[in-house]
């Protein structure tokens, strides 16, 4: 009895510190709703008496009558305490001033009267007339900076943007002057660096100032200015926030509505692209044909086809994507199959300058390639080497390196263009593999020892490569600079003294003069992005780009690929051009006389014929068109075409 008697009593406590909990959240909930309507009336009273005046401004940002718009006194005092809160408000124009919520609070959401006279200023019809602007080069990067400013993400791309403005805008006038480039129109462009956000965990925007990878930043860096340059107007994504406004995905505060603007092109990476899906739900039909997918190493078409894939146990963290080969655009031009985007040399010599390089004499000094101690690990040999014959300097981030090298640590850009124009030797160390800097040694008038790789890494035998989406073997640390060849790029072992030792021999001897291969220019990648925008079409099948004048046809013997059977007669594989080819009619036209065929996926050599029984195999898929795989008993049928000397995106009839 005592008992039930004591949790009788212990449950009236419970209700009755319920009760007390509930009056005194009642009571907190009207001193808030008092604290609200204080508010509201002094708002109310403040407008009615000073209109609130809004900044000093040309537009007269008086209250209209608000018969109608019953919340709209609500809507401006939340908005002017929490405009901050979303990135979309500041995008809409919202500043924090009373003109910019009230114009946002009328235009881009519907809670307050429209004032008079911007009946045909919103931001939409504002997109429309862009999206109808002619393209006109500019002559200044100012226009750029707002949307790079106070972005962490972008902080060294801004800043390396800034140093080269000049570059830049006497290359567009260069350009200008050579090529008519009127009649064109100016694209709504998105660009979104994947790897760049936060979310993808990667921190490269972070590093970059403290000896960290550089080429995608450079990339991105030269892509924005270009694009820029050309005329087209940009908008930049440093995050899936972003990319949700961008493309009309409500987030956040922001309202449901359409795409900020249509859309022309859209420039991504890999890990971009997969953020689309991810907030698209894994749907992105619509955008599909306008992605240009940066990717500094290469796709090849069957690490890019998801069935094949799955079927061949290719599985990776960047393949399967199912887009057309050349949506890949890469660092150099390595992969046929995929679009050679490039980036811009950096260097400040003017034409003065390089006069006095030629007329100087150089120091006897080396500059070694590596930004990170352990770079160097296992080579002190070789350094050795280099150190018999000259002074060697160094840019590592600490000091755990022979005692002879003078160090200067991690250092900007332009004290190292200073170093090199000083060296005559820049000292490949075999990582990092396909950087821009070798290039950027050769502008600068210094020969670059590049080391062989024995054997060639890929992706079936190194760790760096290991999950890449190809199998393309690197046979030096720069490809790109073993094919200039000497006197600019001198191939040695690293191990093999007296080979290394021939090499310091000859560059000490020497004296070569700045090279920079045009497509490396500035204005040689405003040239190659502005055709590539204006032909480059992978949203209809009538347009055909190259033109069909431009095709050479070439058989590949067995075991042998198209890149290899194209390149053996100075020319490049086009992949464009295997549609055409896929076809027995069109295929008798190039001497190629097919007693039989059939049709098939099961292959990356297709099309492709047998020389014995003229049995001829077509390719029924067209994301499996190759030009980097061969056959041991097939012959290839290989598209091939010319290119501009130092361009070789384009050809000669594509400008």
């Amino acid at each position: 009895m005592l008992q039930i008697k004591m949790e009788q009593e212990k449950e009236k406590g419970k209700v009755n510190d319920e009760l007390i909990k509930n009056l005194l959240s009642e009571k907190s909930h009207l001193q808030q709703q008092v604290a609200y309507f204080e508010n509201l009336l002094k708002l109310q009273v403040k407008t009615t008496e000073e209109a609130v005046p809004p900044p000093k401004t040309d537009q007269d940002c008086s209250l209209p009558p608000l018969e109608g718009y019953p919340h709209c006194l609500q809507k401006l005092e939340w908005m002017k305490a929490n405009w901050k809160t979303d990135f979309c408000y500041s995008v809409y124009g919202v500043n924090g001033s009373f003109c910019s919520i009230l114009i946002y609070l009328s235009e881009v959401e519907s809670w307050c009267p429209m004032l008079p006279g911007r009946a045909a200023s919103s931001t939409q019809a504002k997109a429309s007339e862009e999206s109808a602007d002619p393209m006109e080069v500019r002559q200044s990067l100012e226009g750029l900076y707002p949307s790079l400013n106070n972005r962490r993400q972008f902080r060294w791309i801004q800043q390396r943007v800034q140093s080269m403005e000049q570059i830049w805008i006497e290359a567009g006038r260069s350009l200008s002057a050579k090529y008519n480039l009127t009649g064109r129109r100016a694209k709504q462009i998105l660009v979104h660096p994947g790897a760049l956000t936060d979310e993808s965990g990667f921190k490269i925007a972070e590093a970059a100032f403290s000896g960290g990878p550089l080429g995608e930043l450079v990339q991105w860096s030269d892509l924005i200015a270009t694009l820029h340059i050309l005329g087209h107007n940009l908008y930049l994504s440093s995050s899936t926030s972003n990319l949700k406004f961008f493309l009309g995905i409500q987030d956040g505060g922001c309202p449901p509505r359409q795409p900020i603007v249509e859309i022309d092109l859209i420039y991504t990476d890999i890990i971009g692209f997969k953020q689309f899906e991810k907030v698209h739900n894994h749907s992105v039909i619509k955008y599909r044909c306008i992605f240009r997918v940066l990717d500094s190493f290469g796709t090849e078409p069957d690490f890019n086809h998801a069935v094949w894939v799955q079927k061949h146990n290719l599985q990776g963290p960047f393949g399967g994507l199912n887009l057309i080969p050349a949506q890949f655009y890469t660092m150099f031009p390595h992969t046929p199959d995929n679009t050679f985007l490039g980036f811009v040399v950096e260097h400040y010599m003017t034409s003065e300058e390089k006069k006095q390089i030629r007329s100087s004499q150089r120091k006897q000094q080396a500059l070694v390639y590596g930004k990170r101690a352990m770079f160097w690990k296992g080579k002190e040999s070789y350094l050795d080497s280099v150190h018999k014959y000259f002074e060697v300097h160094g840019t590592v981030d600490n000091s755990q390196i022979p005692s002879y090298v003078k160090n200067h640590g991690i250092i900007k850009g332009t004290e190292i263009q200073k170093l090199l124009r000083e060296s005559k030797v820049f000292v490949g160390l075999s990582f990092p593999y396909e950087g821009p800097a070798p290039l950027e040694a050769l502008a600068n008038g210094c020969a670059f020892l590049n080391p062989k790789l024995h054997p060639p890494k890929s992706s079936l035998n190194s760790e760096f490569f290991k999950g890449k989406p190809n199998t393309r073997e690197v046979t030096s640390q720069h490809p790109y600079a073993e094919a200039i060849g000497e006197p600019y790029v001198w191939m040695v072992d690293m191990f093999n003294k007296t080979d290394v030792e021939r090499a310091l021999t000859a560059i000490l001897n020497q004296n070569i003069e700045p090279y920079l291969p045009y497509e490396f220019s500035c204005e040689g990648m405003l040239q190659r992005v502005s055709v590539l925008i204006e032909k480059q079409d992978f949203c209809s099948n009538t347009v055909s780009w190259p033109p069909m004048s431009a095709l050479q046809v070439v058989q590949a013997e067995p075991g042998t690929s198209c890149k290899q059977a194209c390149h053996r007669r100075g020319l490049i594989c086009e992949p464009a051009f295997f549609s055409h080819l896929n076809n027995t009619r069109n295929l008798l036209n190039y001497s190629v006389d097919c007693q039989t065929s059939e049709v098939s996926n099961s292959s990356l050599v297709l099309p492709a014929f047998n020389h014995t029984t003229r049995h001829c195999v077509l390719q029924s898929d067209p994301l499996l068109f190759s030009c980097v795989r061969s056959s041991q008993s097939l012959t290839r049928i290989c598209p091939c075409r010319d290119y501009i000397k130092d361009q070789i995106a384009l050809c000669k009839t594509c400008i």
